[in-house]
């Protein structure tokens, strides 16, 4: 089973070839004809019909012949885009007959795929909004659906299902392009602003109002689930099963698709026990966002007032690196601005631990000997080096100016040393 589905997958992906190939232009201008013949309601096609086709309505410089297009439409049923089948009417002779006049036609799955590319090469991606005048209508078919369920309805019942099912699905595509868009938005406000403060006042009305229909509309629609349930969930999934259309599934395997469907269907708007349902988690999401354009408001404000955005700071960081007169100068000036030197974290104890504890004040304890070594490089110095350690450390505050040594005083364990007040790097 697994080996099947790998081929029926690569198989579907091989679909999408002609999106990719060198001729993509013309094999999509094909499809094309072929689209548009299908919503005249003429389904098969010859090389010269797709030739006339796309002499009428391409306006291309230079338009494809059939001989041109013949190469194209076996490519394409190649990849299981076009069906073909013989026609024998277009044979005046016995030898054209034999020449395997073929016509062409879309494959279910390649009709499917061809609707795809051309999905994506039309979407508006700035084109989003959240689906807040769907609520009522939602409503108002979950009644009309135990309304159904009642009189034994099966064909209602299957078109309410259907309409829920399709409506429900597109909300959630919508808020999920929704938010995506809203992400982009705030990772590129500092670089132009502008965009998100024209459209400020009509995203926070658009995004509160939604919040709010949704706040009102969440419990009367898991009311509604309860009506539809008790009027007998069983008998409504076995009657929409039998007026589902789909004749190449039997009708457990349509009771089991449908059960599934308005499994969650149930899961938008009332809550397991243990999750949240999907329109609270909408719900949540949205005063998330609301939060975060407001944020997003209080910095672009601020920025045009104080006229410094992070844009600028850089450029003007950037005028310092360029006018630093040595490469060390440059080096110095990076570690100063991004402060990417190594900081040293010293953990010491006094050597009389009984008296001095670590708990007491830096400024109350007796000063701590610390090797030159280990302030500087983080690491403790080696054997062969403690026995010179009292001349590289001192004990009193008087050799504290010292080019060579530090005092510090008592250290409480994982506490950072220097501490603030001690900023001069050993």
């Amino acid at each position: 089973m697994g080996a099947a589905n790998a081929f029926v997958e690569e198989d579907r992906l091989g679909l999408f070839s002609f999106a990719v190939a060198e001729k993509r232009s013309e094999y999509l201008a094909v499809l094309r004809a072929f689209d548009t013949a299908r919503a005249n309601y003429v389904v098969l096609l010859h090389s010269g019909d797709v030739a006339d086709l796309l002499a009428r309505g391409t306006g291309r410089q230079e338009p494809l012949t059939a001989l041109d297009i013949a190469p194209l439409l076996d490519q394409l049923h190649a990849w299981g885009l076009l069906e073909r089948s013989y026609d024998g009417t277009r044979a005046a002779t016995l030898a054209e007959y034999r020449n395997r006049h073929f016509v062409y036609q879309f494959g279910q799955a390649g009709y499917k795929a061809y609707r795809a590319v051309e999905d994506v090469l039309g979407a508006r991606l700035d084109d989003a909004s959240l689906s807040r005048l769907v609520l009522p209508e939602l409503l108002a078919d979950m009644h009309e659906l135990a309304e159904a369920n009642r009189q034994k309805d099966g064909d209602r019942i299957y078109r309410k299902l259907s309409r829920l099912d399709s409506t429900l699905s597109e909300m959630a595509t919508r808020a999920a392009h929704f938010y995506l868009v809203l992400g982009d938005l705030v990772r590129t406000t500092e670089i132009t602003p502008e965009s998100f403060l024209v459209h400020k006042d009509a995203l926070l009305t658009h995004m509160r109002e939604f919040s709010s229909d949704l706040t009102r509309y969440a419990p009367k629609l898991a009311e509604a689930i309860a009506l539809v349930e008790a009027t007998g969930i069983d008998d409504l999934i076995e009657r929409a099963a039998v007026s589902d259309e789909r004749v190449f599934l039997t009708v457990t395997e349509r009771q089991a698709d449908w059960t599934d469907r308005w499994a969650g269907l149930s899961h938008w708007f009332v809550s397991a026990e243990s999750e949240l349902s999907e329109s609270e988690r909408l719900r949540e999401g949205t005063m998330s966002a609301i939060a975060a354009v407001l944020s997003l408001l209080r910095r672009v404000t601020e920025t045009r007032k104080g006229g410094v955005s992070r844009e600028s700071q850089l450029r003007h960081l950037a005028g310092w690196f360029a006018a630093a007169p040595t490469e060390d100068s440059a080096h110095a000036l990076f570690h100063a601005v991004f402060g990417l030197g190594r900081p040293r974290h010293l953990s010491m104890v006094h050597p009389d631990a009984d008296i001095i504890s670590t708990s007491r004040s830096w400024w109350e304890a007796p000063p701590v000997e610390i090797s030159r070594t280990l302030a500087e490089t983080g690491r403790t110095p080696p054997p062969a080096c403690r026995a010179g350690y009292s001349a590289t450390t001192v004990a009193s505050g008087d050799s504290a100016n010292s080019s060579s040594t530090r005092s510090v005083r008592a250290v409480p364990r994982r506490s950072r040393w220097p501490p603030q007040e001690f900023t001069t790097a050993f």
